[in-house]
């Protein structure tokens, strides 16, 4: 019988994909919340802060010395030790780091540089692949509806600048084969995948901004029908992590480009003051 959490649950803030400041953060949850979790549950939530250790390995193999995104699971002393074993043909347990991490690097470490090119792409769909098999439907569910996503998204590029659509879908799943082979106008997807037509209309959109947050806006939604009925449970809980990320990244990359545009408008200025001879 799954574990229920009615206070954790009840405790949580409420969140909206328009919120511009938050009072607790995806690495309070690690720090204040994940230990009161069952263990089978903190590994489900584990998936949802591999996706941080992803990016860090990517860093660490192209720059030892890099400064990783604390909100993974392993540490930066940790990742180093387990490239520097299999890049000395060693193994580490899954039961200590994940299998497809392991595969990754060991991958990426015996691959020529000019074949891996695709390294993030790579990556994707071992982690992709690794999550979707733990046993979970919701959580399972919610990759392979990213998956789909990111590839029919892809998929449309692809097709439109007449690019090889094969070399840049991944994973195995029916509609990732379907994306390979169909040379129909809607890849035969229309009946099978639920948000194909509003996928379309994203994929239509040309300012960059604005179609993520459409991205961001169908994949909240689909969270939220998706936890309708769970309501104490690791489900609501794995949700509001990755709402939570969500705003996070939106409240940053606000910032930054707030940022750059108080740095272009200093630059103009300066540009277009003329400052007279005398107090030069």
């Amino acid at each position: 019988m799954s574990s229920k959490y009615y206070y954790l649950v009840a405790g949580l803030p409420e969140l909206t994909l328009e919120d511009s400041k938050l009072s607790y953060t995806v690495a309070d949850f690690k720090t204040e919340i994940y230990s009161g979790l069952s263990a089978s549950d903190q590994k489900l939530i584990d998936l949802f802060y591999l996706k941080f250790d992803n990016a860090n390995v990517l860093k660490l193999l192209k720059d030892k010395e890099a400064e990783i995104d604390k909100r993974g699971n392993y540490s930066a002393a940790e990742l180093t030790e387990y490239i520097s074993i299999l890049k000395e043909g060693g193994e580490i347990s899954p039961k200590e780091f994940p299998s497809y991490l392991s595969t990754f690097i060991s991958d990426y470490l015996n691959t020529p540089a000019e074949s891996m090119v695709l390294q993030e792409d790579h990556l994707a769909a071992l982690y992709y692949e690794h999550a979707m098999k733990c046993g979970n439907k919701f959580v399972s569910s919610w990759f392979e509806f990213n998956l789909n996503i990111n590839n029919i998204l892809v998929a449309f590029t692809a097709r439109k600048f007449k690019w090889d659509i094969v070399s840049y879908i991944v994973g195995n799943t029916e509609v990732c084969e379907a994306l390979r082979t169909s040379s129909a106008r809607d890849f035969g997807l229309s009946g099978e995948v639920d948000v194909f037509e509003s996928l379309v209309k994203i994929s239509e959109i040309t300012e960059l901004v604005e179609r993520e947050k459409k991205l961001d806006a169908l994949r909240w939604n689909w969270m939220e029908d998706a936890i309708f009925f769970d309501y104490f449970t690791v489900e609501r809980i794995f949700a509001f992590l990755l709402k939570l990320e969500m705003i996070e990244r939106w409240i940053s990359l606000d910032k930054e480009r707030g940022n750059q545009l108080f740095r272009s408008i200093i630059e103009s200025l300066k540009n277009e003051v003329q400052i007279p001879a005398e107090f030069r």
